[in-house]
């Protein structure tokens, strides 16, 4: 069953699971999969566990407590998701050891309400690493303006970063930049740049999926033959422009200095048209030193028929940049898509947050003790 994802590993992609729950903890399930499926990390994010408490399943006892203490919402959503972060930390231990902290993480988000406030995503985000307390805990920032500066902020800090919500090829440069300008002051602070790591979560379905939209509302041939090109042709030139910044005398001066390059993590991979192969965005995203984090529906879609056959990315370039082209030909705009996407990724962790607030607010006052 997990040949395709063996094949996949050893073609350099970090395999990681895009979910997270404290049944899949306490269950075996997730040990289980790193065991048996090739999973190196788990990434979480506001939607994950608002599905994932909301279910209600192995929380009670901690919401009955955290009722006992008239704890806060807030405070109790931060104890419950530390927790199981905490745990799966624990789980993957012994691939972080063995890897030398590149794999064996688990991400955790800035509370998504703060995209837009540098300030108060640092503090959370030092806030968040203190919270968890292990080494092998990734925080994740999103890539907004005002998270550009806070990447840096933390990265400079010593704290290892997952920058989510990467759409555009314009702002994965500027995160790339802002990754190198945090080791800089990493360095000059006199930190261990060898123990900072950091990925960059480049999403990809979500721009088939509002592409694919605007080719369909022009219904021509041209446009029909474009369908299902974008996405791919936006992760593949992302590549090339980590290769562009990963080989530069800028980045040379820090790998000197022992720095970790920030891995292309590409995120969003569930295919969202059934018209495509299921294995789409795993097959067609195959490249070294990079991450593919999966629901697990296209894991194991992968290790029953993915089509592994070595690198897909490199060589590609040219085509990729032709498709970009043809799609503003046809008048559909690549910087509205991607700054649209960025803003709908934001609010939907906005109102995925919320809804756990509203959820765990209900059971806690439910379980709250009579006077």
């Amino acid at each position: 069953m997990t040949d395709a994802l063996k094949r996949l590993s050893d073609e350099g992609v970090a395999i990681w699971l895009d979910d997270l729950s404290r049944k899949r903890i306490t269950s075996g399930n997730l040990a289980e999969l790193i065991d048996q499926s090739h999973v190196v990390g788990v990434t979480t994010n506001p939607s994950i566990f608002q599905k994932a408490i909301s279910s209600g399943e192995g929380y009670e006892q901690q919401l009955a407590d955290l009722a006992a203490r008239k704890v806060t919402v807030d405070e109790a959503i931060r104890m419950i998701t530390t927790a199981d972060v905490r745990d799966a930390a624990d789980i993957l231990r012994p691939v972080f050891d063995a890897t030398g902290g590149q794999d064996g993480r688990v991400s955790i988000e800035v509370d998504p309400r703060l995209a837009h406030d540098t300030k108060a995503t640092v503090a959370e985000a030092k806030q968040l690493a203190w919270l968890v307390d292990r080494p092998n805990t990734l925080i994740k920032i999103p890539a907004t303006k005002a998270g550009l500066p806070a990447i840096a902020d933390v990265i400079g800090k010593g704290i290892s970063v997952n920058v989510t919500l990467i759409f555009s090829l314009e702002r994965y440069r500027a995160v790339m930049d802002a990754y190198l300008t945090g080791l800089e002051q990493a360095k000059a602070a006199g930190l261990d740049l060898s123990l900072i790591h950091s990925v960059a979560s480049f999403f990809v379905s979500r721009v088939d999926t509002e592409i694919d939209k605007r080719l369909d509302a022009l219904g021509t041939d041209e446009a029909e033959a474009l369908r299902g090109k974008a996405a791919l042709a936006n992760a593949r030139l992302a590549y090339q422009a980590y290769e562009e910044v990963f080989s530069s005398d800028r980045w040379a001066a820090l790998e000197k200095a022992g720095a970790n390059k920030q891995r292309a993590l590409w995120a969003s991979t569930g295919v969202k048209d059934p018209a495509y192969k299921d294995t789409l965005y795993v097959d067609d995203l195959v490249a070294p030193n990079t991450v593919n984090t999966m629901p697990e529906a296209t894991l194991q879609a992968t290790a029953d028929h993915g089509q592994i056959t070595g690198d897909t990315v490199r060589g590609t370039y040219e085509q990729a940049k032709a498709e970009l082209d043809a799609i503003a030909k046809v008048g559909i705009s690549y910087d509205e898509v991607v700054q649209l996407l960025e803003d709908e990724g934001v609010d939907k962790f906005e109102q995925s947050w919320n809804d756990l607030l509203k959820s765990t607010e209900a059971e806690l006052k439910r379980l709250a003790p009579e006077a």
